[in-house]
């Protein structure tokens, strides 16, 4: 019966996980195609690639992607960058290179 109960609880959190990253990914569609469509818009409304140099042309890029990059980081957390186990194989490539360097 507790090996049930904890299965489920497993399930339910799994499930919880996979929502999440479905929505930081639905959430980054959505940004890549909106900022398309408001680039490609302003450079056809305002005469040209001209408009790619303005500010103006990139505000909701940057704001909207600041969002995405704490989005990403509330879904993946620091693995998002890092890794699980990025520590481990750092150390061990520094130490498999000073074991090259040593023997040359």
């Amino acid at each position: 019966m507790e090996n049930s109960n904890l299965e489920e609880q497993k399930y339910i959190r799994a499930k919880k996980r996979v929502k999440s990253i479905k929505g930081f990914y639905v959430h980054l569609t959505v940004f890549v195609i909106v900022n398309a469509f408001l680039l490609i818009s302003s450079a056809v409304s305002y005469g040209g690639w001209k408009i790619f140099w303005e500010w103006q042309s990139y505000n909701t890029l940057i704001f909207w992607g600041i969002g995405i990059v704490f989005h990403a980081f509330n879904v993946f957390g620091m693995k998002f960058l890092l890794g699980k186990d990025w520590e481990e194989r750092k150390i061990k490539e520094i130490m498999d290179k000073d074991k090259k360097e040593f023997w040359e």
